[in-house]
């Protein structure tokens, strides 16, 4: 059987993991997109300590490896700092085989010292699950869906969902419960939740609007303000109850997070790919951009670490009209780095989805979008570590995988050499140029700093930074960090 990355069916984003084996000398060796990612990367060469493990969609679930060979797959996963991932199946007809194979790969990853990681997110859908009990009713009784977010998407009322969270927590609840009785602590646990629940974007204030329901609950309803504060309330609720507390509960030192849910300093710089701005909503402009006012939806889920969104959207390429087209790239998933490391306690992990192909191009795609470079996107990734990021999530659909690893494991791996400012290290700017000029991050750790300069615009002159009431002249080096001392 082959693989479908990303498979959409009604209002949720189902992921489809079937498993093709490379076969070597007759035998099958690991799955073909785990087997992938071995060959185009190499052990690392430094210690990376008690940094996070790096996360590859492609090295989501083992399929029937098992015994020695499943050993063998994990150590060498594990040799290059990548961790694999179980994903969670709650359907009745599976769940009991699918918790018995998740719980048989994290002993083996216990045994062997390895972070035990799941995928919850098929626990999760759907809230909305076209039961016509969930729609919005109007004045005069009559329901609708609000059709905003795509054809098949039944968006309905958030105040109709009482009755759809016993069975979305007790899912959870059952994994949950599963791994505690076999003695296994669950360490990460993501969960890529979208496209469902309580939420304020596209047209969905207008189709509040229209229901009696949620006029009736929420008193000032008219404010665009005071509606998405009651709608990311709700929602943060329903993951906090439904998703994070059951987990948490029984395994209290777990990383719980959910995909776009961080920290953040009240503005959100992009766009998903179901996501469009609606005339008359709160805003920033910069240039061509609308960044929208965010709220503040981490801390009432209940989560334990944080989970940005740093992609190559298509559309942010045409917001800004820098000469350079990888500072288009750069700036605004700089932005989006910067906000959550400056907005995120030291003590919580920041785990942050990337991507480097152009994301969720249109059919008919505009051939002045040019295609972020991989230098510029390494030297991006260089300084999300250096601005609090600690350890990536690749997501990717199959064709792009290769090129994906390539240009990210590299990186992780560098990265090792300084494993005791990443692990300790504090940022010591958040500063991104609003015009193409040389860019610098870095980690102060006592009186050193390890900082990494990436050239943009004409300027190669001298750079100085303040840190502490010192001021540090930043050498131009290109590709290369640097370990810089306060006089």
């Amino acid at each position: 059987m082959m693989f479908n990355p990303t498979k959409r069916i009604g209002f949720c984003l189902v992921l489809v993991f079937s498993v093709t084996y490379t076969v070597r000398g007759g035998e099958m060796v690991f799955p073909e997109r785990i087997q992938q990612v071995l060959d185009v990367t190499e052990p690392l060469q430094h210690d990376r300590g008690r940094r996070f493990p790096l996360y590859l969609w492609p090295c989501m679930d083992p399929g029937g490896v098992e015994g020695e060979t499943l050993r063998k797959m994990l150590a060498a996963l594990d040799e290059r700092g990548i961790g694999l991932v179980v994903s969670w199946q709650p359907g009745e007809e599976r769940r009991d085989a699918s918790l018995r194979r998740a719980v048989e790969v994290g002993k083996m990853q216990q045994e062997m010292g390895l972070k035990i990681n799941a995928n919850a997110n098929a626990c999760l859908y759907s809230f909305f699950n076209g039961d016509e009990r969930t729609m919005h009713v109007d004045a005069e009784g009559k329901g609708f869906w609000d059709e905003s977010f795509g054809k098949g998407h039944k968006m309905g009322c958030p105040f109709a969902l009482d009755f759809r969270e016993a069975e979305i927590r007790e899912r959870v609840a059952f994994f949950a419960k599963g791994y505690r009785e076999a003695g296994l602590d669950l360490d990460f646990v993501f969960a890529d939740w979208e496209i469902d629940g309580p939420i304020e974007v596209n047209r969905a204030h207008e189709a509040s609007l229209r229901c009696a329901r949620c006029r009736e609950a929420i008193q000032g309803i008219e404010s665009f303000e005071t509606f998405q504060k009651a709608m990311r309330e709700m929602r943060s609720r329903l993951q906090r109850t439904c998703y994070a507390q059951p987990i948490l509960s029984l395994h209290p030192d777990c990383l719980v997070g959910n995909y776009a849910v961080y920290p953040n300093n009240g503005l959100r710089y992009w766009y998903d790919y179901f996501e469009f701005y609606v005339e008359g909503q709160p805003c920033v402009e910069d240039q061509g951009a609308r960044y929208r006012r965010w709220a503040q939806d981490f801390p009432g889920a209940g989560y334990t670490f944080a989970m940005p969104v740093v992609y190559t959207w298509y559309d942010t390429f045409h917001w800004y009209d820098f000469e350079d087209p990888d500072y288009r790239w750069f700036y605004n998933m700089l932005l989006v780095a910067s906000n959550v490391g400056r907005s995120t306690p030291k003590n919580v992990p920041i785990i942050a989805f990337v991507h480097w192909h152009t994301t969720s191009p249109p059919k008919e795609a505009d051939a002045a979008v040019k295609q972020f470079s991989g230098e510029k996107y390494q030297e991006l990734l260089w300084h999300m570590l250096l601005r609090g990021t600690d350890t990536f999530f690749l997501w990717s659909p199959k064709d792009e995988e290769k090129r994906e690893v390539e240009l990210l494991h590299p990186v992780y791996a560098a990265a090792a050499r300084y494993t005791e400012f990443l692990e300790k290290g504090q940022p010591v700017t958040f500063h991104v140029p609003k015009e193409p000029a040389p860019v610098v991050s870095g980690l102060k750790l006592n009186n050193r700093v390890l900082v990494r300069r990436t050239e943009f615009g004409s300027e190669r002159g001298r750079l100085v930074l303040e840190v502490d009431d010192h001021k540090l002249e930043i050498p131009v080096k290109r590709g290369e960090c640097q370990i810089l001392e306060l006089e």
